[in-house]
């Protein structure tokens, strides 16, 4: 009897005990990743507004970028990135994502994402590259918004350079 009770308080206290953040919202996790769907399709497409409007449009958002300068501070800063980036570009694009993965805490999600971009820029060029995307979002209003974003490529700290191409 008393091992009855024991192992009752055990299951009890464990749940209780389980942090809230492993708590999943399913609609919020739907909607961040039907935000990098459209993103996605903003990307390919080279449209810098469609691209604008997965981010929060004020000087609250925060970008480490993979090219200079190191951060880019408001949402004008990042847009001018943009426009250059893809001004490097002639011809369509291909812009992959895999390997996304959402969490959603209230009004807060995050996720991470490998991202690859194939092309040709302007000098005709063959261009491939893969970055890693860390997102945090936050639901204003009924929209989830990219209010900080992380870019990055591993680098090989033998040579110094970095790894493009990069593989698990």
């Amino acid at each position: 009897m008393k091992l009855n009770a024991v192992i009752s308080l055990a299951l009890a206290f464990g749940a209780v005990a389980i942090p809230s953040c492993v708590s999943a919202s399913p609609d919020g996790n739907a909607a961040i990743e039907a935000l990098e769907s459209r993103f996605a399709a903003a990307f390919n497409a080279k449209d810098v507004d469609a691209i604008m409007k997965c981010y929060v449009p004020d000087q609250s958002l925060f970008v480490f970028d993979v090219v200079p300068p190191r951060q880019y501070v408001g949402a004008d800063a990042y847009r001018k990135d943009w426009k250059d980036f893809l001004a490097t570009f002639k011809g369509p694009l291909k812009f992959e994502v895999s390997d996304l993965d959402v969490g959603v805490e209230g009004p807060i999600g995050y996720s991470h994402s490998i991202q690859h971009v194939t092309g040709t820029d302007t000098k005709d060029k063959p261009v491939d590259f893969t970055v890693r995307v860390t997102d945090v979002y936050r639901k204003i209003g009924s929209k989830w918004l990219i209010v900080q974003e992380h870019v990055s490529v591993p680098v090989d700290f033998n040579t110094g350079k970095p790894d493009m191409n990069s593989t698990p």
